[in-house]
């Protein structure tokens, strides 16, 4: 499931000196994944201190320069306006978290401008919850089920996306 949602970021062109948010991030492996292929920059953003010190353990193990692991809730995170916009975002909430909480989550990233027209959110849910309501604005891209899981992807502006954004800033070169 992994390796499809990222040949659909690759086919968008969203990873290349990307800044990624990854909320409810676990062990870390999707903000990682994205640094790996080319990411600038991830914050990874778990409540589970077991997670947190997960995710840092692998940060440096595998040596990801420009990822940030912050012990904090998801919704007290999207509530304070970042500095600069995220290009991609991955919210993999447990599949017990209420999907009013991901609605919640989803406006506070409109709404605190973490987001701009060009950003990318991906949702991961169980298979029988429905379609994360998009704040108003946003263009549903697609749906993909895998068994128990179905992963929603929306470009969070009104904007055309078939053809993948150009980047034209600098990307930095990972050991």
């Amino acid at each position: 499931m992994r390796e499809a949602i990222f040949s659909r970021l690759e086919h968008h062109g969203v990873l290349r000196g990307a800044r990624v948010l990854d909320l409810y991030s676990g062990s870390g492996a999707l903000g990682l994944e994205a640094v790996s292929r080319g990411a600038a920059h991830a914050t990874l953003v778990d409540a589970a201190r077991s997670a947190v010190e997960m995710g840092r353990r692998n940060a440096r193990e595998l040596g990801a320069h420009g990822v940030e692991v912050v012990h904090e809730k998801a919704e007290r995170f999207v509530a304070t306006p970042p500095v600069k916009a995220w290009d991609l975002v991955f919210l993999d909430p447990p599949y017990d978290v209420r999907d009013e909480t991901v609605v919640s989550l989803l406006e506070h990233l409109a709404t605190t401008r973490a987001v701009t027209r060009d950003s990318l959110v991906v949702v991961e849910r169980s298979s029988r919850s429905p379609e994360p309501r998009w704040p108003e604005g946003w263009e549903a891209d697609a749906r993909k089920s895998y068994g128990e899981t179905t992963v929603h992807y929306a470009f969070a502006g009104p904007e055309s996306h078939e053809h993948p954004p150009t980047r034209t800033d600098p990307v930095p070169v990972l050991p």
